[in-house]
């Protein structure tokens, strides 16, 4: 009797199983590339809305809380449902506006949603000040 060529039972397991350790290994850095692609995301629609900030207040000499009155528009952000907060499935993003005190005063704060929350949320003030410091 002739051998009939190709792979036997045996040999197909063990490559299943050595590519099952490889996904097991390898998923959760992916995971957490991910999680930090959707920050560095956030991130920077954050340091827009503080550019976009810095020239409304020269303009109009107050900062504002609307993101639509800044001209912001962001691919993966929606920022035109509801004027004060830009937002998509991970992040929501508002503005803290305090025009009252000398000088006047804003915070944007991106509150982390679904899969990001263990990531925590995202503040920056105008001072320039960023927290958590170990997130950015």
């Amino acid at each position: 009797m002739k051998k009939q060529p190709g792979f036997t039972l045996i040999e197909l397991m063990v490559v299943v199983a050595v590519i099952a350790m490889l996904a097991i290994i390898t998923y959760p850095s992916y995971q957490q590339y991910v999680k930090k692609a959707r920050r560095s995301q956030a991130q920077s629609v954050m340091l827009d809305a503080m550019n976009r900030e810095q020239q409304y207040i020269l303009d109009k000499r107050a900062y504002t809380n609307s993101f639509t009155s800044m001209g912001l528009t962001f691919d993966d952000y929606d920022c035109t449902s509801v004027a004060t907060e830009c937002k998509n499935n991970y992040y929501n993003i508002t503005i803290a506006v305090d025009n009252s005190a000398t000088p006047p005063e804003y915070t944007v704060t991106a509150t982390a949603l679904n899969q990001q929350v263990s990531d925590g949320n995202l503040t920056l003030d105008n001072t320039g000040a960023k927290t958590p410091s170990d997130k950015w």
